[in-house]
């Protein structure tokens, strides 16, 4: 048998649940226009999703979706489990697209996300043990900042923080490192936006980084725009495990984008935007959820060894 393409395999890496969308404004216990964008964890025997959920006034909280396989018979919060503080300068029109972490040398869990300030948005950090209760440590960078996460644990003596400022009116990815999760610098450009590619327009990080032996396993959202609107859809980095600043590979091609009718229409159509991964480590199965049209919660399936592989395949980035 031939071997498959790097086009072929990077098409058939995922798989998109039968179920799908898997989370519905219908679902929801409480009237809103939209519920898209989710973090994921796993906490002890659940999979825990902290989504976000659109108003009908349009401003965005968080609220916590659980479920034992992470696909079906979800229990929803019945009250927002996170809002926007009305009184903070920083939140005053909501909260949006968390990322979740486990901070180890913390012992508890991370929250990046995208706080609208009066100067646009910003990137804002939150901490909880349990999802009930939460510490909000305020924003970590000036407007406009968006699509951010940490890292896991330091690198050499740091924080690393992943983000996509806007400067010069150019949509990169950087990263930034930290020695107390207050005070950050060492900016660095990290993934950029590539001319005439399907990522030519604006970049962004996608789910939480995932630590493999090879490297930090980096799925990240890239924007075409088009006569007919924005595209987004998904690609494929590795950055050195050590030295994250480096980017070892990047895919060529996209290995997820709209193509369900789910995903074309919606609130903004055309857009797959994942914001939480959950590997399962006994199958080594990995979840991708993601955002669907901006108006309903999805998941697709790969496993992480087939990522891997996929990537590790991929050219090797020239420094």
């Amino acid at each position: 048998m031939a071997e498959l393409s790097q086009q072929q395999k990077a098409y058939e890496l995922f798989r998109r649940y039968e179920g799908n969308p898997i989370l519905t404004p219908e679902s929801w216990p409480y009237p809103v226009n939209a519920v898209f964008n989710p973090g994921a964890v796993k906490l002890n025997t659940e999979i825990l999703l902290l989504v976000r959920v659109e108003d009908m006034r349009g401003f965005s909280h968080l609220t916590v979706a659980r479920s034992a396989d992470g696909l079906t018979d979800w229990e929803i919060d019945p009250a927002p489990t996170l809002e926007a503080d009305q009184s903070s300068r920083e939140e005053k029109w909501g909260l949006e697209d968390p990322r979740i972490i486990w901070l180890e040398e913390q012992k508890q869990f991370g929250i990046t996300y995208t706080s609208f300030s009066e100067g646009g948005p910003v990137v804002s950090l939150a901490i909880t043990k349990n999802f009930r209760t939460f510490a909000r440590l305020g924003a970590l960078l000036p407007p406009e900042d968006k699509d951010a996460c940490l890292l896991p644990r330091r690198i050499k003596g740091r924080f690393a923080l992943i983000h996509r400022p806007i400067v010069r009116g150019e949509a990169h990815m950087w990263i930034s490192f930290s020695p107390d999760l207050k005070h950050w610098g060492d900016h660095r450009l990290l993934i950029p936006t590539r001319s005439a590619y399907w990522d030519c327009h604006r970049v962004g990080l996608a789910c939480q980084p995932i630590e493999t032996p090879q490297g930090w396993m980096l799925f990240y959202h890239g924007v075409r725009s088009t006569t007919a609107g924005q595209i987004y859809r998904v690609g494929l980095a590795l950055l050195d495990l050590e030295e994250p600043w480096r980017v070892r590979r990047r895919s060529d091609e996209w290995v997820l984008g709209p193509r369900e009718i789910y995903e074309r229409i919606g609130d903004v159509g055309g857009v797959v935007f994942p914001t939480g991964a959950i590997v399962h480590k006994e199958t080594n199965q990995l979840n991708l959820y993601y955002g669907a049209a901006d108006s309903t919660v999805a998941v697709a399936t790969a496993n992480l060894s087939d990522c891997i592989d996929y990537i590790m395949s991929c050219p090797e980035t020239e420094e």
